[in-house]
């Protein structure tokens, strides 16, 4: 389960979810660069309810100041909005800022920077998970089949079909006891279907060689 959180809402709501679950639920958190590092008092009270970690407490172009951060918090830091780029992530575990990161393709710019960040972060020891961005089915075949790579050991956040769309461009992700299955077909598992995408379709245009 994943709780977002803010400066005043933060301590409480999790408490609560923790006291109604209990200890053996995965609980993190997200603050989406909500925090400063002044408030690392108050975030360091979020180490009471075993986290599984925070995500992205202070500004994303501040790796100094997570690194500052991590070090002043037992819960682990998850990077996401501060990773665009191998390159950042690299900087960001040299500099110690996180030690888990969240990675969306879309967010780093595709998949094969995306599987860059994958090996990097597999090769250091650092857990990551998939992050999702209200894909469509074909965004989110790739999505899963990325997440099914060895690195990825956390749980991630791409869902159903369903969640978002009462008709999706692919046939429908549907959650089986919390897991969905990676398409085994060929490319990327899943092709879209006809009816559907003519019928959301503005403007088609032909390039010939």
């Amino acid at each position: 389960m994943k709780l977002k959180i803010e400066p005043g809402w933060d301590l409480e709501p999790v408490r609560a979810v923790r006291e109604m679950f209990g200890d053996d639920l995965l609980l993190q958190v997200d603050a989406n660069a909500s925090y400063s590092l002044t408030d690392a008092p108050r975030l360091a009270r979020l180490d009471d309810f075993d986290l599984l970690l925070i995500e992205q407490p202070l500004a994303d172009d501040d790796l100094v100041q997570h690194a500052q951060l991590a070090r002043r918090l037992r819960t682990p830091i998850c990077l996401d909005e501060s990773i665009d780029s191998a390159a950042q992530a690299a900087a960001a575990i040299t500099l110690g800022a996180c030690s888990i990161i969240n990675i969306k393709p879309g967010r780093v710019g595709g998949y094969l920077e995306a599987r860059r960040i994958h090996d990097l972060c597999r090769a250091h020891g650092v857990p990551v998970w998939c992050g999702g961005m209200m894909e469509t089915g074909i965004g989110r075949a790739a999505n899963i089949a990325l997440a099914a790579l060895p690195g990825f050991t956390l749980p991630g956040d791409t869902s159903g079909s369903s969640r978002y769309f009462a008709t999706d461009l692919t046939p429908p992700f549907e959650l089986s006891e919390g897991h969905l299955a990676v398409p085994a077909g060929p490319g990327i598992g899943v092709d879209p279907l006809p009816e559907v995408l003519s019928e959301v379709t503005v403007s088609t245009e032909w390039i010939t060689s």
